[in-house]
């Protein structure tokens, strides 16, 4: 009996240090804990990332412009993760600089967003607000294009009435000179016959007398 009894209590001890999870090593000293991870400053990380990438592009010189556009690019072709899908994005969509391209990146910042799950929270969020900042950029563009192409239209519009308008009055100014052209001439003629006839009934002074 006291053997059984003494075969429980150790086989009690031995659950409990399993279940405590602490297992000793060689010399008596413990495992160190595994180092915890603060997902808030890991976020707040990546995300100044993708803003201080951004800040390069806008504010850069045009070599690195063109230096973190084909870095980004490169990355995005050899292996399109989608932080590396939403980072090519987000240069593409800043503006000011030759490699520009919104419809491109708003292609891009869906497809990222298709499949929400594959990024980080505060991925997601930028991908969200820089889709949106897109889409608006690409509204007010479409709205400038329509009011060119209405203005143009507009303008395009008046100047064929003015002219016809021109075209109008140049033919009949053209008609109004022939009128009176032909009346002074009918004038002249009308004129050079009252002139004859009165030359011929004018009398003539008698021969030998003087007037």
């Amino acid at each position: 009996m006291r053997h059984d009894s003494t075969l429980t209590v150790g086989a009690l001890l031995l659950a409990a240090v399993l279940a405590s999870g602490c297992a000793s090593v060689p010399g008596g000293t413990r495992e160190p804990p595994p180092p915890s991870i603060d997902r808030s400053s890991t976020e707040s990380a990546v995300i100044s990332s993708y803003l201080d990438t951004c800040l390069k592009v806008a504010r850069g010189t045009p070599a690195e412009q063109a230096e973190l556009l084909t870095t980004t690019n490169n990355d995005y072709r050899s292996a399109p993760t989608p932080s590396r899908v939403l980072r090519y994005a987000m240069v593409l969509s800043t503006p000011g600089h030759a490699g520009h391209d919104p419809v491109v990146a708003q292609r891009l910042l869906r497809e990222v967003l298709a499949n929400p799950e594959t990024l980080l929270p505060a991925e997601r969020a930028l991908a969200f607000l820089q889709l949106q900042q897109v889409e608006r950029q690409q509204a007010l563009q479409a709205d400038v294009r329509r009011l060119q192409t209405g203005a143009e239209r507009s303008a395009n519009d008046r100047i064929t009435q003015l002219t016809r308008r021109l075209t109008t009055e140049s033919e009949e100014n053209a008609r109004l000179r022939k009128l009176l052209s032909e009346a002074q001439a009918k004038l002249d003629a009308i004129a050079n016959i009252e002139g004859a006839a009165n030359k011929r009934t004018t009398p003539q002074p008698p021969e030998g007398r003087k007037p």
